[in-house]
């Protein structure tokens, strides 16, 4: 579920002074393209009885966003993803996972199946706050993955599935592209004004935004969030809190992002089935960059 409210900041006098005021949000055209280059570290830091235990996840894609249409004012948008790299490496066991979906290695299981990810796409309906109201094709997108690994045995199959739907599957993608696109307010605002909106999903954000400044081309815009992750798998559970800031330069005429900067910190606690269900001391660190590439 995801709320809003707004908040406005009057400078003193601000009726008399005529303050500007604006309109921001998405104004996309039928056949433009949006592409984005992504970039992800997460560090994961555990206290296991004394001994730091860190495992870092990279990413690093290349998204494409096409607007296919507009209707009943809201934007219908192709989602492609264009490249994708992910690499794991741990503290104490090394490199567990490097993948690069333009690469594909005979016989590696784990490429074939990213690969079958890439230029596959799947069909975003875009407010035009950004909130992403509907994902259609996700399901679709993780069964042809799951079938790209090759696993004959239909119990092994619908494991990966699983698995895969927690990333790629339609509510996975809308939970995480909307930390991307859903900015805007919705209302006139003026340089100094705050918003709030929030997100759910694995991670569950309740953001507050400040417009910073406003030129004739670009509008920069601040975040300050309060964050839940409440991860729940069937041999690992993560409950941590924390914050998140943000720093976003977005495109006056189209309202989307040219870059964005989020870095976040939260804490709690973790456990795994393995260890009886002891809880862990669990910090997760984490930096996620998108920039604009072509438009």
């Amino acid at each position: 579920m995801k709320r809003f409210a707004l908040n406005f900041l009057f400078p003193l006098f601000c009726g008399t002074l005529g303050f500007a005021q604006t309109s921001l949000g998405y104004h996309l055209k039928k056949d433009d393209v949006f592409t984005i280059k992504q970039e992800a570290e997460q560090v994961i830091m555990q206290d296991m009885d004394g001994a730091l235990h860190e495992v870092t996840n990279t990413i690093d894609g290349v998204l494409e966003f096409k607007v296919v249409g507009e209707k009943d004012g809201y934007y219908e948008i192709a989602l492609r993803f264009k490249d994708l790299n992910m690499k794991v490496t741990s503290s104490i066991q090394g490199e567990l996972m490097n993948i690069k979906a333009k690469e594909v290695q005979e016989g590696d299981q784990q490429s074939q199946v990213f690969h079958s990810l890439l230029d596959n796409p799947v069909a975003l309906t875009l407010a035009r706050t950004g909130d992403i109201l509907e994902v259609k094709g996700g399901d679709s997108l993780v069964i042809r993955m799951a079938e790209a690994s090759g696993l004959e045995d239909e119990f092994s199959r619908d494991m990966m599935k699983k698995s895969l739907e927690k990333e790629f599957g339609s509510e996975a993608l809308s939970n995480s592209y909307e930390q991307m696109t859903f900015i805007y307010s919705g209302t006139d605002l003026q340089v100094g004004d705050t918003w709030e909106n929030e997100y759910s999903g694995k991670l569950k954000a309740k953001n507050t935004w400040t417009l910073n400044a406003l030129s004739d081309t670009s509008a920069e815009i601040s975040g300050a969030a309060e964050v839940i992750m409440d991860v729940e798998e069937p041999n690992t559970t993560m409950k941590l809190t924390g914050t998140q800031q943000t720093e976003i330069t977005t495109d006056r005429t189209s309202g989307f992002v040219q870059s964005m900067k989020v870095e976040g910190v939260s804490e709690g606690v973790a456990t795994m089935a393995e260890l009886g269900d002891k809880e862990i001391p669990t910090t997760i660190k984490s930096t996620i960059t998108y920039q604009l590439i072509k438009e």
